[in-house]
């Protein structure tokens, strides 16, 4: 008989008992940094099954015109969304969604890798139709994860009138997201944001802050309704913006540009160096962007070979052609190499010999011996080949390049191109491995050879000999100052020889006479036609160039105009005209004065209406214009 067998079985209850006690309160404390501890934790994981925030876009701000009218606003429109989830289910909703949705397998697949790499909402629809929305709210149900909401949608009301200075807006790419310029604190996967223009120029201050909103989800992951428990964040519009865009003279260039022709018109106001209207030619419908642009349609545009997303006003390089002869003469001016009533040594009989070739006048029956002034009414090519001459290969290169004819205007535009002029002598043997002969300059004094400027410069430079000889960098958003950036250094008399060169193509008698004459202002200004490699080998014909300054006869100017019509011929017959006809709407307007379609002289000619004004100014002319 074992007498120690009680006493051992006490002892093994007693362990077994202080086992069951450590285990229990290892539970209890288990349970109670659970339940009561972590409770919050563990609801916050529960209600985000539930519950899921999402962002609420904001309007951009609204872009008004110089008069306070709009440019681009927004308007309600529809999003599709797909809130993350399983990829098979997101995948299997896409498929589903294809009956009533025009979404293609790899848009689908794109989605999917979108929510797969970011694991977040990825937006299916930007810009839908109220059908589909009206067809997919009826099956909501079978649409797990699909999100559809009313926001804003951009829009612009000039079209294609406007498209390339006021830009388009599309979703932000992964490429954006990593640039300094869209910070990770406000930028995030599936915004909006400007794509060219002044959308993009001035995207921080039209891009406004989204706001955060909760939404409730049921068991099979359909959302329910706003989740009320928690406030929502509205978020902030975009800022507005005004700029020294005139709409209405915007749409009226739009209007009287040859519709079938390629080109440019910059309009300055002198008074601040605002842009009145930068339009380009052929254009697009920015609308179409709104909400992704069909790829089709974009490789077609991409594609199309007159270019039509190619902002000519500031991104084409042309020859200058004669409206450069200002430049030449006024370079001349200031180095005292010629005089304003100067005559050259070799009158213009239609052409000059220098070295072994014989240099043509645009004008076989020649101009014969003439001063400053009247060399540029003529445009006569002999005076001004004398003229570079004077003024030397060397100093040539120097001065132009100082004024600034191989830089940027500095206009508030994402991108501007930089004027082509050699700097010096070196340009040739890098470009053409020769070294130039002091014959170079003739080509460079009648603006042709390496030169080549966008319409946007050639419109400053006009700016500056409306003014004092300086030029502020030209701006499109009002109350911007971007400084000085062109100084000709001429002195007031010079400026005036200048101008009364300018005064000369447009008298009577002048090369661009018939299409400047207006009723009301005084145009005067210069024509030119540029040479290019096409036009040279005879397979196309040159660009036609018109630019100057128009305002009340005898007073300061008021406005500067250039024009350039790709392959016009003709500067005096196509380019002129369109000059003309945008001063005299602006002016017209400002004045108070009823808008004519009938606006020149030549106008008036053509259509037989009596001009009794071209009488009281003019001495009277009977002969028809060509």
């Amino acid at each position: 008989m074992n007498l120690r067998m009680p006493h051992e079985r006490k002892r093994r209850a007693l362990g077994v008992y202080i086992a069951i006690a450590v285990v229990m309160a290892a539970l209890t404390v288990a349970f109670f940094r659970i339940q009561v501890l972590g409770s919050s934790t563990w609801e916050l994981r529960a209600e985000s099954n539930r519950i899921r925030q999402l962002p609420i876009p904001t309007s951009r701000g609204i872009i008004y015109d110089r008069n306070g009218q709009i440019l681009a606003d927004n308007v309600p429109g529809y999003a599709i969304t797909l809130l993350p989830g399983p990829l098979d289910s997101a995948r299997a909703t896409l498929e589903r969604m294809s009956d009533y949705v025009e979404i293609s397998e790899p848009q689908i697949e794109r989605v999917v890798s979108t929510m797969a790499r970011f694991g977040r909402e990825v937006i299916v629809d930007a810009d839908a139709d109220f059908q589909v929305i009206s067809a997919l709210e009826e099956r909501r149900a079978e649409f797990p994860g699909l999100y559809i909401e009313m926001r804003p949608r951009r829009r612009y009301l000039v079209r294609e009138a406007a498209a390339h200075v006021l830009g388009y807006v599309g979703e932000i790419t992964g490429e954006e997201l990593s640039l300094s310029a869209f910070p990770e604190e406000r930028y995030e996967q599936g915004m909006i944001v400007g794509k060219g223009g002044i959308e993009k120029q001035y995207e921080a201050l039209l891009q406004g802050r989204r706001g955060l909103k909760y939404v409730e989800f049921d068991a099979r992951g359909r959302i329910v309704g706003d989740f009320a428990g928690v406030s929502t964040d509205p978020g902030e519009e975009g800022g507005e913006l005004r700029l020294n865009i005139d709409l209405e003279l915007q749409e009226w260039i739009h209007q009287i540009f040859p519709d079938s022709m390629a080109g440019a018109v910059v309009a300055l106001d002198p008074d601040d160096g605002g842009v009145l209207a930068l339009y380009s030619a052929p254009s697009f419908d920015p609308n179409e962007f709104v909400g992704g642009i069909e790829q089709e349609h974009w490789n077609a545009l991409n594609t199309d070979e007159k270019r039509p997303l190619f902002d000519r006003a500031v991104l084409g390089l042309y020859p200058p052609a004669s409206t450069w002869k200002l430049a030449a003469a006024g370079i001349a001016l200031d180095l005292g190499v010629v005089t304003p009533d100067e005559h050259m040594s070799v009158p213009c009989n239609g052409g000059w010999f220098y070295g072994d070739r014989y240099w043509r006048c645009h004008d076989a029956g020649g101009h014969g011996y003439q001063t400053l002034a009247e060399a540029i009414g003529n445009s006569c090519d002999v005076y001004f080949y004398q003229l570079g001459l004077r003024i030397g290969l060397d100093d040539m290169l120097r001065r132009a390049t100082n004024i600034g004819f191989s830089r940027q205007c500095g206009v508030d535009l994402p991108q501007e191109s930089r004027g082509i002029f050699p700097a010096e002598r070196e340009w040739w043997n890098r470009n053409f491995n020769y070294s130039p002969s002091q014959g170079e300059v003739l080509n460079l004094a009648i603006g042709q050879g390496p030169n080549s400027q966008t319409p946007l410069k050639v419109a400053q430079f006009y700016l500056a000999l409306a003014r004092n000889g300086s030029a502020p960098a030209p701006t499109i958003a009002r109350g911007i100052d971007l400084g000085q950036s062109w100084s000709l250094d001429l002195e007031p008399e010079h400026i005036e020889a200048l101008r009364e060169g300018l005064r000369k193509v447009t008298a009577p008698g002048g090369t661009a006479h018939f299409g400047t004459a207006l009723e009301h202002w005084e145009v005067i200004g210069k024509t030119g036609t540029g040479e290019h490699a096409l036009s040279q080998a005879e397979l196309a014909e040159p660009h036609a160039w018109f630019a100057g300054m128009a305002g009340r006869p005898g007073e300061a100017p008021e406005i500067v105009v250039a024009v350039i019509v790709e392959y016009g011929a003709s500067g005096s017959a196509m380019a002129a005209p369109i000059m003309a006809k945008t001063a005299d709407f602006y002016l017209r307007k400002r004045y108070g004065i009823p808008i004519d379609s009938v606006q020149t002289y030549r106008e008036h000619l053509l259509r037989g209406i009596p001009t009794p004004w071209y009488s009281a100014r003019y001495a009277p002319r009977t002969e028809a214009p060509q």
